[in-house]
């Protein structure tokens, strides 16, 4: 685990799963080092969690989960950027514990992240500010310069696709075959899904109020606010507007219109507000998941740089996977402009509205968004998790066999 709160819950989630298929689930950490930031919660912990700070062992084989393992959890190396994860010693105990063939490091990379390397790069330039009319010849000279293979190569490195034990699963909603082509070592599967109940459970019951749930992650949230806040303003019944921020924000609106919560809340309290929304606004990844599992209407917002001509989205390849999937799908393209929109900051003010009012296909959002182009098991980042740790117990060896098939079988 990182310091990253949307990297912590899937963490979570990946123990959940496990635990709900019978599997001890431990939170391994050594005494003298300190959980990092954010790591005590609160959180939905999965079901009979055990914290060591010593590893006692009760099977013949170990299955670790960490995000990015390369960088969280793997070894130093000698070179710039070479030091250890801050999860590396504990991740070397496990393995000294059990031994290198038996034991697997689970390593969960970024959802949606599934760019083959011409494409990082013009992603690269087009976050690093380069305008869009200039990133055709940017990205020419960095081909020129090698940049490319350079990119490539630190990849490998610092995720550390030579393991043989670390099973690398990228989570997305639609597999990249470019990207296994340049990756072998990478598993792309569908989501790690957040396993909350499905919204038609919650629906018997009609609401009391409007209320809409914003989890307003990025700074710049804040700054698309009175737009949001405008949108809903004519709304009849009237829409009540939770937002969920880290941070304070300075900006102020009708109290009861507008509830803006930075505290800490329990995670059984902000679930159930969550569920009951009548429509989400997320971000990331996380939030994302728990929205298309649910189902019902929900916007995203991941947070936008820079100004004027020079403002564009931060890291949109969850949105951009969305949209291609809901094209696929036959999602109306009117809702799909207002999603993509949405996204950038862009006629927030009309599309709140139309949201509201479930004009322009908002009537018709798709109840479930299923990620193409994956066979079972690898449609389900949690299912490929069980199979990994049945596999691994049955064998009671063989760990890097056991990768080997699983990164063979994703490639068909």
């Amino acid at each position: 685990m990182g310091g990253g709160l949307g990297d912590i819950e899937e963490v979570l989630a990946a123990g959940r799963r496990l635990a709900r298929a019978g599997h001890r689930v431990v939170l391994y950490r050594r005494p003298d080092h300190p959980l990092p930031r954010s790591v005590d919660g609160p959180w939905e912990w999965p079901a009979d969690l055990e914290r060591r700070s010593r590893i006692v062992r009760r099977s013949p084989v170990a299955l670790t989960v960490a995000p990015a393992w390369g960088i969280s959890a793997g070894p130093g190396s000698e070179g710039p950027f070479g030091r250890a994860g801050p999860w590396e010693a504990e991740a070397s105990d496990v393995e000294r514990a059990y031994g290198t063939d038996r034991t697997i490091h689970a390593s969960l990379e970024e959802f949606a992240r599934t760019l083959p390397v011409h494409r990082e790069t013009w992603e690269r330039l087009r976050e690093g500010g380069v305008p869009a009319r200039e990133i055709p010849s940017a990205a020419r000279r960095a081909r020129a310069a090698r940049e490319d293979e350079a990119f490539r190569k630190a990849f490998e490195r610092f995720r550390r696709f030579d393991r043989p034990n670390v099973l690398h699963l990228f989570a997305t909603l639609r597999r990249d075959r470019a990207f296994s082509r340049e990756f072998p070592a990478a598993v792309q599967t569908g989501p790690l899904w957040p396993g909350r109940p499905p919204a038609k459970r919650l629906r018997r019951r009609r609401p009391s109020r409007r209320e809409w749930v914003w989890y307003a992650s990025p700074a710049s949230a804040e700054a698309i606010a009175p737009e949001v806040v405008g949108g809903l303003a004519r709304t009849e019944p009237p829409v009540h507007l939770y937002v969920r921020s880290p941070r304070a924000w300075s900006a102020t609106f009708p109290r009861d219109r507008v509830e803006v919560d930075s505290g800490v809340l329990p995670p059984s309290a902000w679930r159930r507000r969550f569920e009951r929304a009548e429509l989400r606004i997320v971000t990331g990844s996380r939030t994302l998941l728990e929205a298309i599992e649910l189902g019902g209407p929900f916007l995203y917002f991941n947070g936008v740089l820079g100004a004027g001509r020079r403002r564009r989205r931060h890291r949109p390849e969850k949105i951009t996977a969305l949209l291609a999937v809901g094209r696929e799908r036959g999602v109306p393209p009117p809702l799909l402009r207002d999603l993509s929109d949405f996204a950038r900051g862009r006629r927030v003010r009309t599309v709140v509205a139309r949201a509201a009012v479930g004009a322009g296909g908002w009537a018709r959002f798709p109840r479930r968004i299923a990620p193409i182009d994956f066979e079972p098991p690898f449609d389900d980042a949690g299912r490929v998790l069980e199979d990994v740790a049945r596999e691994l117990a049955r064998r009671g060896a063989g760990a890097a066999e056991v990768v080997r098939r699983i990164r063979d079988g994703s490639k068909g």
